[in-house]
Protein backbone atom coordinates (compact mmCIF):
# COMPACT_ATOMS: atom_id res chain seq x y z
CA UNK A 1 0.00 0.00 0.00
CA UNK A 2 2.56 2.63 0.08
CA UNK A 3 2.95 4.89 -2.47
CA UNK A 4 5.22 7.87 -3.41
CA UNK A 5 5.16 10.66 -2.01
CA UNK A 6 5.75 13.96 -3.93
CA UNK A 7 6.21 16.25 -1.05
CA UNK A 8 4.68 16.34 2.47
CA UNK A 9 4.39 19.74 2.09
CA UNK A 10 3.74 20.47 -1.21
CA UNK A 11 3.08 18.67 -4.71
CA UNK A 12 6.25 20.00 -6.39
CA UNK A 13 8.85 19.49 -3.00
CA UNK A 14 9.01 22.83 -1.91
CA UNK A 15 8.45 24.01 1.45
CA UNK A 16 5.61 26.25 2.15
CA UNK A 17 7.94 29.32 2.25
CA UNK A 18 8.78 28.67 -1.12
CA UNK A 19 5.37 26.78 -2.19
CA UNK A 20 3.35 30.20 -3.61
CA UNK A 21 6.00 30.18 -6.66
CA UNK A 22 5.07 27.18 -8.08
CA UNK A 23 3.11 27.19 -11.24
CA UNK A 24 -0.51 27.21 -10.21
CA UNK A 25 -1.44 24.95 -13.06
CA UNK A 26 0.92 22.09 -12.25
CA UNK A 27 1.44 19.56 -10.10
CA UNK A 28 3.20 15.95 -9.31
CA UNK A 29 1.01 13.45 -8.61
CA UNK A 30 1.31 10.17 -6.23
CA UNK A 31 3.04 8.27 -9.28
CA UNK A 32 4.98 11.51 -9.41
CA UNK A 33 3.82 12.78 -13.00
CA UNK A 34 3.29 16.54 -13.73
CA UNK A 35 -0.01 17.60 -14.61
CA UNK A 36 -2.25 19.96 -15.73
CA UNK A 37 -1.74 22.70 -17.75
CA UNK A 38 -3.32 25.55 -20.26
CA UNK A 39 -6.93 26.66 -20.80
CA UNK A 40 -8.51 23.38 -19.92
CA UNK A 41 -6.57 23.20 -16.68
CA UNK A 42 -7.75 26.91 -16.02
CA UNK A 43 -11.45 25.96 -16.78
CA UNK A 44 -11.04 23.03 -14.21
CA UNK A 45 -10.26 25.45 -11.78
CA UNK A 46 -12.55 27.71 -12.00
CA UNK A 47 -15.56 24.80 -11.64
CA UNK A 48 -15.57 25.40 -7.96
CA UNK A 49 -16.32 29.12 -8.09
CA UNK A 50 -18.88 28.30 -10.62
CA UNK A 51 -20.89 25.92 -8.38
CA UNK A 52 -20.52 28.53 -5.56
CA UNK A 53 -22.77 31.05 -8.44
CA UNK A 54 -24.88 28.07 -9.50
CA UNK A 55 -26.20 27.16 -5.74
CA UNK A 56 -26.76 30.64 -4.94
CA UNK A 57 -28.88 31.10 -8.18
CA UNK A 58 -30.69 28.23 -7.34
CA UNK A 59 -31.74 29.05 -4.06
CA UNK A 60 -32.39 32.59 -5.09
CA UNK A 61 -34.81 31.95 -7.87
CA UNK A 62 -36.71 28.51 -6.96
CA UNK A 63 -39.58 28.44 -6.11
CA UNK A 64 -40.65 29.18 -2.20
CA UNK A 65 -42.51 25.73 -1.89
CA UNK A 66 -39.25 24.14 -3.23
CA UNK A 67 -37.19 26.28 -1.07
CA UNK A 68 -38.32 25.46 2.15
CA UNK A 69 -38.74 22.12 1.81
CA UNK A 70 -35.96 20.28 3.84
CA UNK A 71 -35.86 16.74 0.98
CA UNK A 72 -34.15 19.94 -1.27
CA UNK A 73 -31.60 20.86 0.79
CA UNK A 74 -30.73 16.92 0.87
CA UNK A 75 -31.08 16.17 -2.88
CA UNK A 76 -29.17 19.17 -3.20
CA UNK A 77 -26.25 17.88 -1.27
CA UNK A 78 -26.18 14.79 -2.71
CA UNK A 79 -26.58 15.90 -6.19
CA UNK A 80 -23.31 18.35 -5.34
CA UNK A 81 -21.22 14.94 -4.23
CA UNK A 82 -22.03 13.21 -7.41
CA UNK A 83 -21.37 15.67 -9.31
CA UNK A 84 -17.67 15.87 -8.06
CA UNK A 85 -17.38 12.13 -7.44
CA UNK A 86 -17.62 12.42 -11.59
CA UNK A 87 -15.08 14.92 -11.45
CA UNK A 88 -12.47 12.86 -9.85
CA UNK A 89 -12.93 10.22 -12.66
CA UNK A 90 -12.06 12.73 -15.65
CA UNK A 91 -9.81 15.06 -13.53
CA UNK A 92 -8.09 13.07 -11.13
CA UNK A 93 -5.89 14.86 -8.68
CA UNK A 94 -3.56 12.05 -7.30
CA UNK A 95 -3.42 7.90 -8.34
CA UNK A 96 -2.99 7.15 -4.99
CA UNK A 97 -6.66 8.53 -4.16
CA UNK A 98 -8.21 6.46 -6.69
CA UNK A 99 -11.65 5.75 -5.24
CA UNK A 100 -11.69 1.85 -4.77
CA UNK A 101 -14.79 -0.21 -3.79
CA UNK A 102 -13.76 -0.60 -0.05
CA UNK A 103 -13.42 3.46 0.02
CA UNK A 104 -16.86 4.02 -1.60
CA UNK A 105 -18.64 1.88 0.37
CA UNK A 106 -17.68 2.81 3.59
CA UNK A 107 -17.89 6.41 2.76
CA UNK A 108 -21.42 5.86 1.43
CA UNK A 109 -22.11 4.52 5.21
CA UNK A 110 -21.17 8.17 6.54
CA UNK A 111 -23.03 9.68 3.84
CA UNK A 112 -26.26 7.74 5.05
CA UNK A 113 -25.49 7.95 8.73
CA UNK A 114 -25.18 12.13 8.37
CA UNK A 115 -28.11 12.19 6.88
CA UNK A 116 -30.32 10.01 8.94
CA UNK A 117 -28.95 9.47 12.69
CA UNK A 118 -26.45 12.41 12.83
CA UNK A 119 -29.30 14.97 11.42
CA UNK A 120 -31.71 13.63 13.76
CA UNK A 121 -29.89 13.58 16.73
CA UNK A 122 -28.59 17.44 15.79
CA UNK A 123 -32.62 17.94 15.23
CA UNK A 124 -33.77 16.41 18.52
CA UNK A 125 -30.71 17.27 20.99
CA UNK A 126 -29.65 21.03 19.36
CA UNK A 127 -32.03 22.50 16.77
CA UNK A 128 -35.19 22.21 18.82
CA UNK A 129 -33.98 22.92 22.40
CA UNK A 130 -32.32 26.28 20.96
CA UNK A 131 -35.35 27.61 19.08
CA UNK A 132 -37.47 26.40 22.72
CA UNK A 133 -34.81 28.48 24.50
CA UNK A 134 -35.22 31.63 22.35
CA UNK A 135 -38.60 31.63 22.44
CA UNK A 136 -39.07 31.12 26.18
CA UNK A 137 -36.23 33.86 26.82
CA UNK A 138 -38.24 35.87 24.25
CA UNK A 139 -35.47 36.65 21.86
CA UNK A 140 -35.95 38.29 18.27
CA UNK A 141 -34.11 38.93 15.54
CA UNK A 142 -36.28 40.91 13.18
CA UNK A 143 -33.20 42.86 11.85
CA UNK A 144 -31.62 39.13 10.54
CA UNK A 145 -35.04 38.32 8.81
CA UNK A 146 -35.10 42.16 6.76
CA UNK A 147 -31.66 41.90 5.80
CA UNK A 148 -31.19 41.08 2.07
CA UNK A 149 -30.90 37.16 1.13
CA UNK A 150 -27.07 37.07 0.17
CA UNK A 151 -26.57 38.79 3.20
CA UNK A 152 -28.82 36.24 5.19
CA UNK A 153 -26.54 33.33 3.37
CA UNK A 154 -23.08 34.89 4.41
CA UNK A 155 -24.16 35.50 8.01
CA UNK A 156 -25.31 31.62 7.84
CA UNK A 157 -21.55 30.27 6.49
CA UNK A 158 -19.62 32.54 9.25
CA UNK A 159 -22.12 31.59 12.06
CA UNK A 160 -21.38 27.90 11.31
CA UNK A 161 -18.08 28.16 9.82
CA UNK A 162 -16.95 29.91 13.27
CA UNK A 163 -18.07 27.48 15.61
CA UNK A 164 -16.99 24.44 13.32
CA UNK A 165 -13.10 26.31 13.07
CA UNK A 166 -13.41 26.18 17.26
CA UNK A 167 -14.41 23.51 17.68
CA UNK A 168 -11.99 21.69 15.21
CA UNK A 169 -9.34 23.50 16.95
CA UNK A 170 -10.62 22.30 20.37
CA UNK A 171 -10.19 19.03 18.71
CA UNK A 172 -6.46 19.03 17.93
CA UNK A 173 -5.65 20.72 21.57
CA UNK A 174 -7.72 18.76 24.28
CA UNK A 175 -7.36 15.00 24.26
CA UNK A 176 -11.17 13.81 25.13
CA UNK A 177 -11.64 15.96 22.21
CA UNK A 178 -8.90 14.42 20.15
CA UNK A 179 -9.90 10.63 20.38
CA UNK A 180 -13.53 11.81 18.72
CA UNK A 181 -11.98 13.50 15.42
CA UNK A 182 -8.68 11.16 15.17
CA UNK A 183 -10.97 8.53 12.94
CA UNK A 184 -10.80 11.22 10.55
CA UNK A 185 -7.52 11.91 10.55
CA UNK A 186 -6.73 7.78 9.67
CA UNK A 187 -8.24 8.16 6.34
CA UNK A 188 -5.51 7.20 3.60
CA UNK A 189 -7.23 8.95 0.70
CA UNK A 190 -8.77 11.87 0.16
CA UNK A 191 -12.16 11.96 -2.12
CA UNK A 192 -15.74 13.78 -2.70
CA UNK A 193 -17.53 11.62 0.00
CA UNK A 194 -14.72 12.05 2.79
CA UNK A 195 -15.83 14.84 4.28
CA UNK A 196 -18.65 12.52 6.28
CA UNK A 197 -16.53 10.38 7.42
CA UNK A 198 -15.46 10.26 10.74
CA UNK A 199 -16.54 9.25 14.68
CA UNK A 200 -20.32 9.73 15.18
CA UNK A 201 -19.63 11.47 18.06
CA UNK A 202 -17.54 13.94 16.20
CA UNK A 203 -19.52 14.50 13.21
CA UNK A 204 -22.48 15.54 15.92
CA UNK A 205 -20.22 17.94 17.59
CA UNK A 206 -19.58 19.59 14.18
CA UNK A 207 -22.75 19.48 13.29
CA UNK A 208 -23.92 21.95 16.09
CA UNK A 209 -24.33 25.85 15.52
CA UNK A 210 -26.56 28.46 16.91
CA UNK A 211 -28.18 29.50 13.59
CA UNK A 212 -31.63 28.05 15.17
CA UNK A 213 -31.39 31.70 17.39
CA UNK A 214 -31.46 33.61 14.26
CA UNK A 215 -34.69 34.68 12.25
CA UNK A 216 -34.12 33.59 8.69
CA UNK A 217 -35.30 32.46 5.48
CA UNK A 218 -35.25 28.78 5.07
CA UNK A 219 -33.77 29.00 1.48
CA UNK A 220 -31.23 31.48 3.07
CA UNK A 221 -30.01 28.45 5.61
CA UNK A 222 -29.92 25.85 2.71
CA UNK A 223 -28.22 27.91 0.69
CA UNK A 224 -25.54 28.47 2.50
CA UNK A 225 -25.32 24.57 3.26
CA UNK A 226 -25.04 24.22 -0.19
CA UNK A 227 -22.51 26.37 -0.39
CA UNK A 228 -20.36 24.84 2.17
CA UNK A 229 -20.99 21.50 0.98
CA UNK A 230 -19.89 22.40 -2.18
CA UNK A 231 -16.43 24.13 -0.47
CA UNK A 232 -16.02 21.14 1.38
CA UNK A 233 -16.64 18.65 -1.10
CA UNK A 234 -14.03 19.77 -3.02
CA UNK A 235 -11.59 20.20 -0.46
CA UNK A 236 -11.63 16.77 0.15
CA UNK A 237 -11.96 15.61 -3.58
CA UNK A 238 -9.39 13.89 -5.40
CA UNK A 239 -10.05 16.85 -8.66
CA UNK A 240 -7.35 18.40 -9.86
CA UNK A 241 -8.49 21.90 -9.64
CA UNK A 242 -6.82 24.77 -7.88
CA UNK A 243 -9.38 27.61 -7.63
CA UNK A 244 -8.03 31.12 -8.15
CA UNK A 245 -7.00 33.63 -5.62
CA UNK A 246 -10.58 34.98 -5.36
CA UNK A 247 -11.77 31.72 -4.19
CA UNK A 248 -8.95 30.38 -2.32
CA UNK A 249 -8.13 33.71 -0.04
CA UNK A 250 -11.53 32.98 1.70
CA UNK A 251 -12.42 29.03 1.03
CA UNK A 252 -10.52 26.21 2.16
CA UNK A 253 -9.07 24.11 -0.89
CA UNK A 254 -7.48 20.50 -1.37
CA UNK A 255 -4.33 22.31 -1.04
CA UNK A 256 -4.54 23.73 2.07
CA UNK A 257 -7.23 20.60 3.85
CA UNK A 258 -4.28 17.98 1.99
CA UNK A 259 -1.92 19.60 4.27
CA UNK A 260 -4.07 19.31 7.45
CA UNK A 261 -4.30 15.67 6.98
CA UNK A 262 -0.37 14.88 6.06
CA UNK A 263 1.18 12.22 7.87
CA UNK A 264 3.24 14.77 10.16
CA UNK A 265 1.42 14.95 13.37
CA UNK A 266 2.41 18.69 13.45
CA UNK A 267 1.72 19.61 10.03
CA UNK A 268 -2.16 18.73 10.74
CA UNK A 269 -2.25 21.19 13.18
CA UNK A 270 -3.14 24.50 10.41
CA UNK A 271 -5.90 25.13 8.29
CA UNK A 272 -8.82 24.10 10.63
CA UNK A 273 -11.81 26.03 8.56
CA UNK A 274 -13.81 23.29 7.19
CA UNK A 275 -14.85 25.65 4.34
CA UNK A 276 -13.40 28.78 5.36
CA UNK A 277 -10.16 29.45 5.59
CA UNK A 278 -10.09 33.55 6.14
CA UNK A 279 -10.76 32.17 9.49
CA UNK A 280 -7.48 30.63 9.62
CA UNK A 281 -5.93 33.65 8.08
CA UNK A 282 -7.58 35.93 10.29
CA UNK A 283 -6.44 33.47 13.67
CA UNK A 284 -3.06 32.72 12.54
CA UNK A 285 -3.38 29.33 11.72
CA UNK A 286 -3.28 29.52 7.92
CA UNK A 287 -0.16 27.45 6.05
CA UNK A 288 0.54 27.20 2.92
CA UNK A 289 1.50 23.60 0.91
CA UNK A 290 -0.15 21.04 0.05
CA UNK A 291 0.33 16.71 0.76
CA UNK A 292 -0.24 13.57 -1.72
CA UNK A 293 0.08 11.25 1.49
CA UNK A 294 -2.45 11.48 3.98
CA UNK A 295 -2.95 9.37 7.20
CA UNK A 296 -1.85 9.16 10.87
CA UNK A 297 -0.27 6.61 13.19
CA UNK A 298 1.56 4.88 10.59
CA UNK A 299 -1.26 5.72 8.05
CA UNK A 300 -3.36 2.61 9.68
CA UNK A 301 -6.96 2.91 7.89
CA UNK A 302 -9.83 2.11 10.42
CA UNK A 303 -12.75 0.06 9.78
CA UNK A 304 -16.35 1.52 10.79
CA UNK A 305 -16.62 -0.48 13.85
CA UNK A 306 -12.62 0.67 14.80
CA UNK A 307 -13.64 4.64 14.22
CA UNK A 308 -16.76 3.92 16.35
CA UNK A 309 -14.87 2.42 18.80
CA UNK A 310 -12.04 4.87 18.71
CA UNK A 311 -13.18 7.42 21.46
CA UNK A 312 -13.33 4.68 24.29
CA UNK A 313 -10.02 3.27 23.54
CA UNK A 314 -8.04 4.45 26.77
CA UNK A 315 -11.04 3.25 28.75
CA UNK A 316 -10.89 -0.25 26.57
CA UNK A 317 -6.72 -0.42 27.16
CA UNK A 318 -7.61 0.06 30.96
CA UNK A 319 -10.05 -3.07 31.27
CA UNK A 320 -8.42 -5.32 28.79
CA UNK A 321 -4.63 -4.36 27.83
CA UNK A 322 -3.65 -5.53 24.78
CA UNK A 323 -1.22 -4.62 22.66
CA UNK A 324 -1.06 -2.04 19.05
CA UNK A 325 -3.18 0.72 20.69
CA UNK A 326 -2.12 3.31 18.14
CA UNK A 327 -0.18 6.51 19.24
CA UNK A 328 -2.93 8.97 18.43
CA UNK A 329 -4.93 8.22 20.88
CA UNK A 330 -2.13 9.56 23.32
CA UNK A 331 -1.11 12.81 21.63
CA UNK A 332 -2.35 14.30 24.47
CA UNK A 333 -2.67 14.12 28.41
CA UNK A 334 -5.22 15.24 30.36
Amino acid sequence: MDRQLASSASPSGDTPATAAAAPAVSYVDAAGLRRGSGLKQTLVNLIPPAMIVFVCLFWYFAPEPLAKNPITGIAAGVAITLFVLGLEVFFERHAGWRLNKTEFATDLFYVILSYTAIDWLTETLAREPLQALKKALGITTDWAAHMPFFLQVALVVFLIEFGQYWMHRIMHDWRPFWLTHAPHHHITQLNAMKGYVGNPIELFLISLSVVALFDLKSSAIFCAVSILGVVSTFAHANVRADPPWFYSFFFTTIRNHSLHHSVPFEDTRCNYGNSLILIDRIFGTYRDGEAAIVGQDQRQRLSIWEQTIFPFQPLIARIRPRRGNGDVANRYTL
